[in-house]
């Protein structure tokens, strides 16, 4: 974390991803809880970094209003209004929004839930890539923190 940067407590309910939020399931988000770090506006990028191929992405999404965090089931949609008030962006599956952990058969993996409080909103169009954010947020942070679960498929 960088110098003068706050801190960011990303809090999931579970240690093991249920099915219910993976491709064994009902791939549907997680609900989850964010505490400290104030801000114009949050992005999250979930990520799975032992994929066999490299770091694989489940979800990008941005213009989050801070909130406290994130309700169950996000609608897979490239903008969501309400509460959230968020632009979701494409991942590594070539969908918009969440995709859940679905890795090979095998040992468990790392999925990392990373939250990034901004200084403002991005401009930054639907469907952009985990790549694309980070270089949108790029001196934008002033925040951060995340969780992690693990999940294997049987």
């Amino acid at each position: 974390m960088a110098i003068g940067m706050d801190k960011v407590n990303v809090r999931l309910d579970f240690e093991t991803f249920p099915a219910k939020y993976t491709c064994s399931g009902e791939d549907v988000s997680p609900p989850f809880r964010v505490e400290g770090g104030k801000g114009a506006s949050m992005a999250i990028i979930l990520d799975d970094p032992d994929a066999p191929m490299g770091t694989f992405v489940h979800w990008v999404i941005w213009n989050i209003k801070p909130v406290g965090g994130m309700l169950e089931n996000v609608p897979k949609t490239s903008t969501l209004g309400g509460k959230v008030g968020a632009v979701q962006g494409r991942n590594d599956f070539g969908r918009i929004g969440y995709s859940g952990p679905c890795p090979p058969r095998g040992a468990p993996h790392r999925y990392f839930l990373k939250v990034h409080v901004l200084d403002t909103e991005l401009d930054l169009a639907p469907g952009a890539t985990k790549e694309e954010l980070l270089v949108a947020m790029d001196a934008h942070v002033i925040g951060y923190g995340e969780a992690m679960a693990r999940f294997a498929r049987k």
